[in-house]
Formats: C-alpha cells, sequence, structure tokens
C-alpha cells in the first residue's frame, strides 16, 4: 500500500487546470486555518486577501496572501464578525469570493445571504442549508423526517429555563446542554444531577449568546462512553452528494477535540457504508452545497449503532486527515463547486490509503489546568518529514494573546498502517518546539502514548481518564526528554541556572552580585559557588547552587538543586535556540530563549519556564512558606488564573463567603473558568464584569469574619 502523491503545500493530489476559476478570493479567518486557505489559493493560481484585526496585524496569513485589510480592533464582534467590514474589503480588492474558514462566519446565514445580495460568492452552502443544520433543534427534527436516526432529548425552540428544567425528567440523567446554534463544544455541559441542572443552564446560555449571539439552548441524552465519528460529504450544485469516509474525533477535553484521526479503528467497511449514506441523505435533504461534516454519536457497546448528532456546515479543523487518506484537497473541492463546477470525483472513485492522525497544538498551560496560555514566540522550530504536515499560524516573534481561540497549530502524519503514522505523529510532536508561550505538547505525547490510544480503545472521556492517572505528562531526561532519567523540571532549572551564570559571566545578563543569594563562604583556592532561586510554572521554588570548575575536562560547572546530589553540567551554545547540556556524562541538545528573567527550556517537544527570583520575592516565597508550615491560613487574594474578562460575578462586596464558593467568571480564547472562595471571610471585589485582567491579576480578597479567631 502506498501514499497518495502529495502535490504541493496542503500534501494533496492536485487536480487539471481549471479552465475558469475566481481571479481573487478573500479569507475571513485568521489564524492557520486562514494561512491554509491562502496555501491552496496560491497552488490553483488565485490572488487572495486577508483580512486582520489590530491583534493580527504582524500574523502569519497577513504576511502570506498577497494583498491584506484592516477590519478593526481586536474585539471579534468590530472586526472578524463585522459583516459590513468583510464585505467593503472584498469591494475595495476586487475579490468575486469569500472563503469563511471556519468559525467566525462560517456558518452565518446572514452573512451567507449579504454576499449573495452583493454579488460575492460565498464559498460554502446555501442559506437554506446553514439556517436548519445550523440550528441543532432544527436540525435533529429535519434529519429525522428523512430517516436519519436521532438521540432522544428535548429540542423545542423558545423553551426558558424552566421550562427545560421541567422537561428533563423525561430525557433522564445524565443529560447533556447544548446551545442550539454554533458547535465547537463551546457552551455544552454534562449534567448528572437534577438540582445541577439550573446552574448549567445559566452557564450554558452566558457562553452561547457571547460566541454565537444565540442563547436558544437544547437537552440531550447523554450516552456514555460515546465515540464521536464523523463523515465528510462533499455534494456540488448538480445534485451530487459523496462522502470521503469517517474521521474518528472521540479524544476530547472539555467537548474539545484534541487529536482525530481517519478511518476510525472501530468500523468495518458495512458500518463505514451504512454511515457514510446516512450522511449523505442528511446533505441532500437540504440540498447541501460544498464540503460539510455529519457527525454521529456511536455507542461502545454497540459500534454498529449511530444516532445524528449535528451537521458542520463548514470545513472542519480536522480536514487534513481525510485530505491525506484520500488525496483530495478539501478546500480546492470547495472552491471549485462553489464557481459551478460538477465533483470530478465519484463515489466509487473514493479510496481510503493508510492511516492519519492529527494533533492539535493549544496555546493552554497544564500546570493551572489547561487554562489558556498567552505569551511571545521566542523561538519556534516545525517539523518535516515523510508523511508529516503541519498547519501553523505560528512565527518567530508572534504576540499570542487572549483574544481568539487558543488553537496554534496543527500536526498531522500519515502512515501505511495506524501504528506507523502514530509513530510518525510522535516523532514529528518530539521536533517541535514553542518556546514563550505555554503548549499542550507533552500532553500530546503522553497521550499517543497510552496504551487504550495505541489500541484504538477509544471514547470521549479517555482524554480526562488519562490525565487522572497522569501524575506527570512532562517526558523524563534519559527517557523521551534527555539526562538520566530526571524529570524535566529538574532538566530546565539546571539549564535555567546555568544560562543565567553565563549571561551574567558575558555581562549579558544580571550581574552574579545581584543574585538574590550572595556567594557562599570560600576558602582561598576552591572555585566559587553562585546561589540563586528559580520558580517554575506550578509554583515550585528551587533553590540552585552553580560552582564553576575549571578543572573539568568538559561539564564546566557543579550543580546542586535544593538538597540532591551534585551533578557535572555544562552547556555549549550553537546556533539560535540550540545548546548543547552535557548532565553527568549525557550529552544531548535543548532549546533555550529568555524573556528577561524567565528561562525557556524545550527538550523533546516538552517546554518549561523557569523564572529567577529576586530578594524580595525569595523572601516572601520563604515567609510564605513559614507561615504554611505553622498552620497558617489561605492567601487573602484571589488571582486571576489566566489573562481575559470578567463575564459574571456571583457575590458582592461585603458579602460573607465560604470555602468553595463561587465568586467570579473568567472568560479567555473562549473559555470560562470559575473562581472560588479559598477560605471564609468577607468578600471584596477588585473586578467587575467587562473587566480585562491579567494573569494573576488580584480580583478578589477575602478578609477573616471580624468575630472569628476571638473568645466572647
Amino acid at each position: 500500500m502506498t501514499t497518495p502523491s502529495p502535490v504541493g503545500p496542503t500534501g494533496t493530489r492536485a487536480a487539471a487546470a481549471p479552465a475558469r476559476l475566481f481571479s481573487t478570493v478573500l479569507v475571513a479567518n485568521r489564524g492557520e486555518i486562514a494561512c491554509r486557505v491562502i496555501r491552496t489559493l496560491r497552488a490553483l493560481g488565485i490572488r487572495s486577501v486577508a483580512v486582520y484585526s489590530d491583534a493580527d496585524r504582524d500574523a502569519r496569513h497577513v504576511a502570506l496572501a498577497d494583498e491584506a485589510v484592516r477590519l478593526g480592533p481586536a474585539d471579534a464582534r468590530r472586526s472578524y464578525l463585522d459583516v459590513d467590514a468583510v464585505l467593503a474589503a472584498a469591494r475595495a480588492t476586487g475579490a468575486e469570493a469569500i472563503h469563511p474558514g471556519y468559525g467566525f462566519l462560517a456558518e452565518n446565514a446572514a452573512f451567507a445571504r449579504a454576499c449573495a445580495q452583493s454579488g460575492v460568492v460565498f464559498v460554502g452552502p446555501g442559506v437554506r442549508a446553514l439556517e436548519v443544520m445550523g440550528d441543532k433543534i432544527r436540525s435533529k427534527r429535519h434529519v429525522a423526517q428523512a430517516g436519519v436516526p436521532v438521540l432522544p432529548g428535548v429540542s423545542e425552540p423558545g423553551l426558558d429555563d424552566d421550562a427545560l428544567v421541567a422537561a428533563a425528567a423525561d430525557v433522564g440523567f445524565p443529560l447533556l446542554v447544548k446551545p442550539s446554534a454554533g458547535g465547537g463544544g463551546k457552551g455544552m455541559e454534562v449534567v448528572e444531577r437534577a438540582e445541577d441542572l439550573p446552574e448549567a443552564l445559566r452557564t450554558a446560555r452566558r457562553v452561547a449568546a457571547a460566541a454565537f449571539g444565540d442563547d436558544t439552548l437544547l437537552l440531550e441524552r447523554y450516552v456514555r462512553e460515546p465515540r464521536h465519528i464523523e463523515v465528510q460529504v462533499l455534494a456540488d450544485t448538480h445534485g451530487t452528494v459523496i462522502h470521503l469516509g469517517e474521521r474518528e474525533c472521540s479524544l476530547q477535553r472539555r467537548h474539545q477535540k484534541v487529536v482525530e484521526e481517519a478511518p476510525s479503528p472501530l468500523l468495518d467497511e458495512e458500518t463505514r457504508q451504512r454511515m457514510g449514506a446516512v450522511a449523505c441523505a442528511a446533505a441532500a435533504s437540504v440540498g447541501y452545497v460544498g464540503a460539510g461534516t455529519v457527525e454521529m454519536i456511536v455507542p461502545a457497546d454497540d459500534p454498529t449503532a449511530f444516532f445524528f448528532l449535528e451537521m458542520n456546515t463548514r470545513l472542519q479543523v480536522e480536514h487534513p486527515v481525510t485530505e491525506m487518506v484520500t488525496g483530495l484537497d478539501l478546500v480546492e473541492q470547495q472552491l471549485r463547486v462553489a464557481a459551478g463546477e460538477r465533483l470530478a470525483v465519484r463515489q466509487e472513485d473514493v479510496r481510503l490509503v493508510g492511516h492519519a492522525i492529527e494533533a492539535r497544538l493549544y496555546a493552554e498551560d497544564r500546570s493551572r489546568g489547561f487554562l489558556p496560555g498567552t505569551g511571545r514566540v521566542l523561538a519556534l522550530e516545525e517539523p518535516v518529514g515523510d508523511g508529516v504536515r503541519v498547519d501553523s499560524a505560528l512565527l518567530p516573534g508572534l504576540t499570542v494573546s487572549a483574544d481568539y481561540d487558543p488553537m496554534l497549530a496543527k500536526v498531522i502524519a500519515w502512515g501505511a498502517d495506524r501504528d506507523q503514522a502514530l509513530h510518525r505523529l510522535d516523532a514529528a510532536l518530539s521536533r517541535t518546539t514553542v518556546l514563550g508561550v505555554p503548549t499542550n505538547i507533552a500532553f500530546l505525547r503522553t497521550l499517543l502514548a497510552d496504551e487504550d490510544v495505541r489500541a484504538g480503545r477509544l471514547d470521549t472521556g479517555l482524554v480526562e481518564r488519562v490525565l487522572a492517572r497522569t501524575t506527570d505528562d512532562v517526558p523524563r531526561a534519559g527517557d523521551a526528554a534527555g539526562g538520566a532519567g530526571r524529570p524535566l523540571e529538574h532538566v530546565a532549572v539546571v539549564v535555567a541556572a546555568l544560562e543565567h551564570d553565563r549571561r551574567a559571566g558575558t555581562g549579558e545578563g544580571t550581574a552574579p552580585g545581584a543574585s538574590p543569594w550572595r556567594y557562599d563562604g570560600w576558602r582561598a583556592g576552591e572555585p566559587v559557588a553562585v546561589r540563586s532561586a528559580f520558580a517554575l510554572t506550578d509554583g515550585a521554588v528551587l533553590d540552585v547552587a552553580v560552582r564553576a570548575d575549571p578543572a573539568a575536562p568538559s561539564a564546566a560547572s557543579t550543580v546542586t538543586v535544593d538538597d540532591g546530589p551534585p551533578v557535572r553540567a555544562g552547556l555549549a551554545h550553537r546556533d539560535g535556540p540550540v545548546a548543547t547540556l552535557e548532565l553527568d556524562g549525557a550529552v544531548r541538545h535543548v532549546r533555550i530563549a529568555t524573556d528577561g528573567a524567565t528561562t525557556w527550556v524545550g527538550v523533546d517537544g516538552a517546554a518549561v519556564a523557569v523564572r529567577r527570583l529576586d530578594r524580595a520575592e525569595r523572601l516572601a516565597d520563604l515567609l510564605a512558606a513559614a507561615a504554611r508550615e505553622d498552620g497558617g491560613v489561605a492567601a487573602p487574594e484571589i488571582r486571576s488564573p489566566m489573562p481575559g474578562t470578567v463575564v459574571a460575578t456571583h457575590v458582592e462586596s461585603g458579602d460573607h463567603v465560604t470555602t468553595g464558593q463561587p465568586l467570579l467568571t473568567v472568560e479567555a480564547m473562549k473559555m470560562e473558568h470559575r473562581l472560588a472562595a479559598t477560605s471564609d471571610g468577607i468578600v471584596t471585589l477588585t473586578a467587575r464584569p467587562a473587566d480585562r485582567v491579567a494573569l494573576d491579576q488580584v480580583v478578589a480578597t477575602i478578609a477573616a469574619h471580624p468575630h472569628e479567631g476571638t473568645q466572647g
């Protein structure tokens, strides 16, 4: 078995040159999907127009396009979601068509209608398909009438919270609360008990209104240990509808896909064909045109059964795995269909060759529960190799803000079989370096190595179970991350100490005398030890002593971390961020980037940020540790665990609160995080709804009740 011959930047077969496609296409999106669409436009000889917000002025998609137009400020509602601004950009640049990518306006029927009224081709389905399938309530009713199996639930439009609570008993628990509009898992809430439903409805409505401008909700029976399998369909304006096989998308966290693959390791050929036929019927029932995806839920205990979940009326994030096993460029197919061409591919022509797996790279911090992360890309290395493809928006120097979705890139690997695809993907991730922004690369490698994942025993709860049984997803040095079996955090702090010592010695950084620890006492003729304190991203603080050893033949220093044994260590710099680390005789390459007092260290895809503390910070840390040891109370400050916007407050200043009581909710990158009281006492809020907050900013304080700790 051989791979489909990749031609061009997407790793797909190039079709015959068209007689006439569009001359100019505007890409109404940002990030990696905008870059990916622009690459196909370039391959087809079509002039590309990018749009951008103020936050994206220096973004990769802006640099790739032939022309770029500013839409407005960072707020998506005033830029990427501004229909008038997008259409004005199309008119100003002579764009004949608009490709919406995914997210933003991609499934917006009003935008598609406005494009038609403006004489611009919307590269996507018609308004009816967008309206029917974009409404989860309406779509379930519609496809059920077409004979498509659906899950039991409550999907009446216009129901308020009280009506949904009353109807929930007929659905049964556990159930799933879902916004009727939109997708991507945003606003979805799993509810196990009836008493938790009212709060789940309030949260889901708030998220749905913010993300989609529509807070309509539905209830659906929740299937335990389900598999999420979707079918890619293509349809033209001449009535032809085909499917390109399925994708397994069961590896999810918080209803957001993390790893996808094609084909599914679950389905047999008979089930694949039945599912494909049902997907085509669902698409045909609304006169679908273009590329779309019909998503199904498959019970783990009955893999031959499946139920309609929803239809995504756009290109999917995970479309590359289908491209890799079929050899078709789906963006090209979208453009050809939008130009009125007939599909050149018949159902009997579709062949799934080999296996492809995709991993999504998110800007998120594992040490903070995978909350969205921000920062500036200090160093970047993206993998290349046989069967490897990267769809990315990353650039050295790029600032990753909290304004948009946290997905940065996708790494995709093809193999002749699933085992080879898994091996290639893991190897590609090990060659991926992103320093300056926290990412999930280390956890992706842990997930791919899990026995259930490798065996294809997947369901939508597996990622959470892997997290629960994984105490440390950072590879160990000498294992997948280099050097004598030590955790990468230990290696990182050694590297950071050596780098600080080197910079201080060369005058590049802070002078040694400004260290938070003065030189150790030493006798004449003995080497000097410089002591420093370093903080890891999880809050741990380590004391490190670096003692120069001129007599050592290779390693230039002896490094001691806390009360551990001294290790021989040396750091030799090469070009750019790549350096050679020698640690107790083991030599390997590491990536290093510094940003003020913070040193980022990357090894085999994993990265750790280590910050050197000054005297005041170290003293404060020691005092806090002493207070904890003496049974001191929790810190009175409630700090935001991520940069974002306060979207709700649940108490008022002056209220008496108890430990665990919700105080306020912060949203960033389309994700909400509720902050709770860490102790009993009187609360004072220092942030209000609509306030922008920074990472670790104090948003509330709790003072002990005036009567607590006194005797009457």
